[in-house]
Formats: structure tokens, C-alpha cells, sequence
């Protein structure tokens, strides 16, 4: 991978991290559009996502220390609640991470159309939810502390592990299956970017000990210099989109992001 491709994947990934239009999906299409090499991109792509997890813990601060501090104060607050709300969340994808992850890796090797498929999932969650959404009002359960109870936690979990089909939007699907589950859209675009952090940073850190006890390559194919052009350009760009992005999402109608999904998907299927 040449230097300015991993600076623009990066900058793709940052921009697009923190939009319900799948990161993934659109750092697939770049590759082709770039003409980046296939050795060596999902170790790239497990890089720039950890950047923009890093970028999100700095925009987030202040609220994750919030979090941490409540919690180990070792009893039940609402800081405890929504941590251990976040942790029954990961549950469906840590399992599909450690039964599935090869099945999963050879996604991400697949063709344009595939990412295409997914955009188009995509695309009807987040109309299904802006339409159908809005107007469910789901029974206030007596564990909906924070906005959230633990069984929307978990089924917007589901949606989390589902989303690691590329082209469907992480953030896309959690907002949207937690809007048709009755949770308030100002709670759940939070939730959505918060419970994305331990996965990320559990996978990175689980492929950095592989490479240091010698069990593994990483980044083979790609080069150091692009994996660190890359991690730079997308820690630097989602620091600049996270905060103005998560705004949008909270205000604009997610049709609007529907409509661009459903135009990349069928340009994809005309050219592709």
C-alpha cells in the first residue's frame, strides 16, 4: 500500500466512522477505487478503526471518566448500570467474534457487490426506523435507567454483531434497532458510539500480544509507515468529524442517510 492510499483510507475512515453509512463498506470501495493491494487491508482496516476508537475515548472523555469513576464506587449507580448495560451489549459480539472469526475475516475479502447487499440492508433499517420508529412507544421497563433497559441493550447488541457484515452500517443498525425498540434518539446515538469502544480495542490488543509473543504477522503487505500514515489521517480526521457527525445523526432525519446508501449501492451494482 503506497503512502497517499493509506493517508486517504484513513481520512475515509474517519469520516465515515461516526455516520450510519458503514466505515467498512466504504473503505472497501475506496481500496478498489485507490487501487490498494488486498495483502495485508484487514490488519489496515483493524488499524484505522482502532484509530477512530481512540479519537472517540478523546471526544468522549469527560463522560467515560464520568462513567469509571461511578463505577468503581462499587455500587449501583447509574454509572454502574449504564456500564454493565454496555457490557450485556457485547455479549452477541464477542460471541460472534470468537466462533466466527474467520467466517468474518473472509468477508472483508469479498466483492464490491457483497458491500453493495449491505448497503442496501442498511439503507432499509435506517427508512424502517425513521419511519416506523418515531412513532413506537415501547412500555418504560423498571430497568430503563439511562434511557436504556438491559433488554434493548442486548438487542441492540444483536444489531452490533450483525454489522460486521461490511456495507451494513454499525452505527446505522444500533441507532436503528434501538429507535424500534422505543429508546430515545439522543440516548442511543451515544450508546451506539460508546459500546463500540471495548470491542475495538479488545481485538487490537489481542493481535499486538499475538505479534509480540511471535505467533502472528501483522500489517503484512501493507508496511508499517502505511499502517502508521493511516492510523494518523484517521485519529486526526475523526477527532475533527466525531463531534459535528454525532450532531447530525442526533438531528437529521436518517432517511436522508438511507437515500445516500441506496445511491452508492446502485452505482455499485451498475459499475462494479
Amino acid at each position: 500500500m503506497d503512502w497517499w492510499q493509506a493517508i486517504l483510507l484513513g481520512i475515509v475512515q474517519g469520516l465515515t466512522e461516526f455516520l450510519p453509512v458503514s466505515s467498512s463498506g466504504h473503505l472497501m470501495i475506496f481500496k478498489e477505487l485507490v487501487g490498494a493491494d488486498e495483502e495485508g487491508f484487514l490488519d489496515f482496516t483493524v488499524t484505522v478503526h482502532f484509530a477512530t476508537v481512540l479519537a472517540t475515548i478523546v471526544v468522549f472523555w469527560s463522560t467515560i471518566w464520568n462513567l469509571l469513576k461511578g463505577f468503581f464506587k462499587f455500587k449501583y449507580n447509574d454509572e454502574t448500570d449504564y456500564i454493565c448495560k454496555i457490557l450485556v451489549s457485547l455479549i452477541p459480539v464477542a460471541l460472534v467474534g470468537f466462533l466466527f472469526k474467520d467466517q468474518v475475516d473472509a468477508l472483508f475479502s469479498g466483492s464490491l457487490k457483497q458491500v453493495a447487499w449491505g448497503l442496501v440492508i442498511t439503507c432499509c433499517l435506517l427508512l424502517l426506523s425513521d419511519n416506523v420508529g418515531v412513532r413506537i412507544k415501547a412500555p418504560v421497563a423498571k430497568d430503563q435507567r439511562n434511557g436504556i433497559s438491559y433488554w434493548q441493550a442486548f438487542v441492540v447488541g444483536l444489531a452490533q454483531a450483525f454489522a460486521v457484515i461490511p456495507g451494513v452500517s454499525r452505527s446505522g443498525s444500533t441507532i436503528s434497532t434501538g429507535l424500534l425498540t422505543g429508546v430515545k434518539r439522543q440516548n442511543m446515538a451515544q450508546f451506539s458510539f460508546l459500546m463500540v469502544l471495548a470491542p475495538i480495542i479488545g481485538e487490537q490488543s489481542l493481535d499486538l500480544l499475538k505479534v509480540a509473543v511471535g505467533s502472528e504477522s501483522f500489517g503484512g503487505g501493507v508496511g508499517a509507515l502505511a499502517l502508521c500514515l493511516g492510523f494518523i489521517a484517521a485519529f486526526i480526521s475523526g477527532l475533527f468529524a466525531c463531534k459535528w457527525m454525532i450532531s447530525i445523526v442526533k438531528k437529521a432525519k436518517l432517511s436522508w442517510f438511507a437515500a445516500y446508501c441506496l445511491l452508492v449501492a446502485v452505482l455499485i451494482f451498475v459499475l462494479a
